[in-house]
């Protein structure tokens, strides 16, 4: 890195990047603290942490970390499940967990979870987070939960018609919205400034301007908000459902950052990942955050791209982009508190909305319906339980359906002349296979004399060998010769096949 940064050029872009990710990540960072029921300066304190701490670890050069909005939906269930106090306890042994992770080298394995159950989680999460946040840029209190939110839809709409205020906060958040959507359509020279900067920018403008009377995002100062967790909160994480919450921030954060870190990748030629080491990075970054009582940290593929696009070359820009934040939270703090929640809320409806990948699940569904199904049941299962509860389905479905597809079978039924029955079973022999196959050897006659070759499967487990066995023992009559059976890679040929002729019908178990 110090080697790059002796190049002018390189230091001087590294620094416009930095800049460009500072004005991305500033609103970005109070809104998702603020959906997550915690106060706004911690959004901050994770966003500098994941700048200035994490910056400087290896890992990868170029993706930029702090708090993100797949996270808001486990970070508002936790505050409102344990308190704020217990929120850092979990945060910071989530760390642990993630650098012991790293440590072992298990963050290679992070990419092999299936990516529709990556999909579907964060599309849950979409779906959660745009039904949480329609209701605050309403200036109104969300119901708990998937189906509570859903359920008072009816009751939303009508105080918005009838509440001028409510009216006025959904106005402003609407327009937040579509200023978002329109902004990567205006000419290059404008969008200069991020879209997240700029929507906030204008709603906060037109509020200031109109003297609307909605609710403002609350500032505490940057140390007041700083609380570190103490022994008794620590305490707390012995319950089921904490070491749940803790599982799920250290499963969910590391495959989000490592994910984050694969495409990352994709965009620049600089140095590849080392995903262990990034991992370690990420837990060293959410142990401080724990410690501090602030949100958990991830890698966050929006700041990191426009990290990238912005032509950074080294961590230097990231960096940088920490102290950016360090200094307005210290030097302007009343900056915040002049932010309209509404306008907060329209930036997170519109985040939520880009995890759903709508442009994504057409093309999936024509050609791999099964990993449509399970991204698809993920996301349900997220948005009527709970965010680890659907991760761990959507895992067990992706197990599950790979089981099934690598157990395929072919069942061949041969008819030599004389009356001989030649059944052969190839493939993997599963007990997912297993009711099939023996439907169809109890098909076969019991009158004829029948050869079961096994010789061409690959794999055979312990349940589909004692059902063969006791079916061969068991079908023919008893003035038949009994089944004769071939055992697995046993090359056997039958005499028979060589000198008569044969007809043959065939018949698939897959």
């Amino acid at each position: 890195m110090f080697t790059l940064l002796k190049d002018k050029t390189v230091l001087r872009r590294d620094i416009l990047a930095s800049l460009v990710v500072f004005l991305v990540a500033l609103p970005l960072c109070v809104g998702v603290a603020v959906a997550s029921g915690v106060p706004a300066e911690l959004g901050l304190v994770t966003g500098i942490v994941g700048g200035i701490v994490v910056g400087f670890l290896p890992g990868s050069s170029l993706q930029v970390s702090g708090p993100a909005a797949g996270l808001t939906v486990l970070v508002y269930d936790a505050v409102q499940e344990f308190g704020l106090g217990v929120l850092g306890a979990i945060v910071l042994v989530s760390g642990l967990l993630q650098l012991a992770l790293g440590a072992f080298g298990f963050g290679r394995w992070f990419r092999a979870i299936s990516v529709a159950v990556v999909q579907g989680m964060l599309a849950g999460i979409g779906l959660v987070l745009v039904l949480g946040q329609v209701y605050a840029m309403a200036d109104t209190a969300q119901p708990s939960g998937g189906p509570g939110k859903i359920a008072g839809l009816p009751g939303l709409v009508g105080d918005i018609f009838t509440n001028s205020t409510a009216l006025t906060a959904f106005a402003i958040g609407a327009g937040t919205i579509a200023v978002l959507v329109v902004w990567p359509k205006l000419p290059a020279r404008v969008r200069v400034v991020p879209g997240p900067l700029a929507a906030v920018a204008l709603a906060t403008g037109v509020t200031m301007l109109l003297d609307l009377s909605i609710a403002k995002v609350e500032v505490k100062g940057l140390l007041e908000s700083i609380s570190p967790p103490g022994l008794g909160e620590f305490g707390e994480l012995a319950s089921v459902a904490a070491i749940g919450s803790v599982l799920a921030f250290t499963l969910i954060a590391s495959a989000e950052s490592l994910f984050s870190a694969a495409a990352v990748d994709r965009m620049h030629d600089g140095p590849r990942t080392d995903y262990n080491k990034e991992l370690m990075a990420q837990g060293v970054g959410n142990t401080i955050c724990g410690a501090l009582g602030a949100l958990p940290m991830t890698a966050v593929i929006v700041r990191s791209a426009a990290n990238v696009q912005a032509g950074a070359r080294t961590p230097l820009s990231r960096i940088l982009h920490g102290l950016w934040l360090l200094l307005f939270a210290a030097l302007l703090p009343a900056a915040i508190g002049i932010i309209p929640l509404a306008a907060l809320a329209g930036v997170l409806v519109h985040a939520g909305c880009k995890l759903v990948p709508f442009k994504d699940i057409v093309p999936l569904w024509r050609e791999h319906r099964g990993e449509a199904i399970i991204l698809a049941i993920t996301a349900v299962a997220v948005l009527v339980t709970n965010l680890f509860e659907g991760v761990i389905l959507g895992l067990l479905l992706a197990v599950v359906k790979t089981a099934w597809e690598i157990s395929h079978l072919h069942v061949d039924v041969r008819e030599l002349t004389g009356g001989r029955m030649v059944v052969s079973v190839t493939g993997n022999a599963t007990f997912l296979r297993l009711p099939r196959i023996m439907e169809q050897l109890e098909e076969l006659p019991k009158d004829q004399p029948i050869e079961l070759d096994l010789s061409g499967l690959r794999h055979l487990d312990h349940a589909c060998r004692i059902s063969l066995e006791n079916w061969a023992l068991r079908h023919n009559d008893a003035e038949t010769e009994p089944v004769k059976m071939l055992p697995p890679l046993a090359a056997a040929v039958p005499e028979a096949a060589a000198a008569g002729t044969e007809s043959s019908t065939k018949a698939g178990a897959s």
